[in-house]
């Protein structure tokens, strides 16, 4: 009962956030947009952050904006996403804009000294992400920050997650995410190729970001990747799976599905270590002298994109007790199972801020502001990090036969 009460009463505060009051000079965000991801992504988790206020929106509709600050208690409308970038009253701005205006406003923001927080994907493909993450404007000690906004890597069950696994000891891993079938509609700007479209630039964001930590690098090769285009345009996926081959041998797949079934719901992370000797300490077990521990490791990692409602981390390892270099005998074998929660970095014994009902964007957003304001980072996604994503990307879609995102002419 207890657990069923805490399970409500964190998803009831992910939603409605108590509201603090500001310290005396905020940062003063802007939203390019009047985007539907707003809400969660910014608006929800500035409530409850001391040190941000989202002041300003603009959209393409003028009504549209109007009707977006009203209903959000955003207190300033403007024409244009000039005007943001032009005002002096704004020190940052979220772009949550189609896919395709990514690379574009997010070089004229950081062109206007304004920190940037990117909706994921950051760009349209590896060539804009080079260019913008490694545009000169992000040299130096005064220069503007920017975060791809790949949210899911900032909640405290992502550093538990990763605090099991052993990148270069990773075998084999899967990553899967489904959106139900219902979601979005057939003309949805995630089956627009022009605007950047396709199912691997939405969830491919997430599940190729996450194999790329999980093995430590960024794909060799990807070997296969099959693909279902949705109606609107032959060119954008509607589903994928794609398999990769990483450094050092091991194998990564994943898949993702913008109408899933509703038996397909819940985005998981599979890893399979290879058997390695470990410690004594790791084992748990006094070992022998001339005697050795073999451990091999598998997880799952249940709702690793919104950890914040729910997820669990099962953790299951086997062990065997051989001597030493005897790869064909065991003296002694045995298994070890354990499932891990963390809504807390304090659930975590991780001495930094957060509370249970923190969703993944406020965790994220603590740590943009940690970065603005030149404070301790404790999680990031470097411009390193966000290249290698939409290497990942762009590898599937050219595995598939389907042509990349068109890139920006804009300079």
């Amino acid at each position: 009962m207890t657990s069923l009460f805490g399970l409500a009463r964190r998803n009831w505060l992910i939603f409605k956030p108590p509201e603090i009051p500001k310290s005396n000079s905020p940062l003063r965000f802007g939203i390019l947009g009047a985007a539907d991801i707003g809400p969660q992504a910014i608006i929800l988790p500035a409530k409850s952050h001391p040190d941000v206020v989202i002041q300003t929106v603009a959209a393409r509709d003028p009504e549209k904006a109007k009707a977006y600050a009203q209903k959000h208690g955003i207190p300033k409308v403007v024409d244009t996403y000039e005007d943001i970038l032009n005002s002096p009253d704004i020190d940052c701005v979220y772009i949550p804009l189609p896919n395709g205006l990514h690379y574009e406003w997010a070089l004229r923001a950081l062109k206007a000294g304004k920190h940037v927080l990117l909706e994921k994907p950051s760009t349209n493909n590896a060539t804009e992400a080079e260019a913008l993450f490694k545009s000169p404007l992000l040299d130096g000690p005064s220069a503007p920050v920017l975060l791809e906004a790949a949210h899911y890597l900032f909640h405290p069950a992502w550093t538990v997650f990763m605090s099991y696994v052993t990148p270069a000891a990773v075998s084999s891993a899967k990553a899967v995410l489904w959106v139900p079938r219902w979601k979005f509609a057939a003309d949805d700007i995630r089956y627009r190729y022009d605007l950047g479209g396709g199912a691997l630039m939405d969830l491919g964001a997430y599940t190729a970001s996450s194999l790329t930590r999980v093995f430590g690098a960024v794909a060799e090769e990807c070997e296969e990747c099959t693909t279902q285009s949705g109606t609107y345009d032959a060119r954008c996926d509607r589903l994928y799976k794609a398999r990769y081959r990483f450094p050092g041998g091991g194998y990564g797949e994943m898949e993702g599905d913008l109408k899933a079934p509703l038996d397909h719901m819940s985005p998981d992370i599979h890893v399979t270590h290879r058997p390695v000797v470990v410690s004594s300490a790791d084992a748990g077990v006094d070992v022998p002298e001339g005697q050795e521990v073999v451990r091999t490791r598998k997880i799952k990692f249940t709702t690793f994109v919104q950890p914040g409602f729910f997820h669990s981390i099962q953790v299951d390892d086997e062990f065997v007790l051989r001597k030493i270099g005897d790869t064909s005998g065991q003296l002694k074998k045995w298994k070890d199972s354990k499932t891990i929660k963390a809504y807390s970095f304090h659930d975590a014994s991780i001495d930094q801020p957060g509370e249970a009902h923190w969703p993944t964007y406020r965790y994220q957003l603590e740590q943009f502001v940690n970065k603005v304001r030149g404070r301790e980072v404790r999680q990031w996604v470097d411009g390193a990090d966000s290249i290698n994503t939409m290497k990942m990307i762009d590898m599937a879609y050219t595995a598939a036969k389907l042509p990349l995102r068109p890139t920006s002419t804009y300079t």
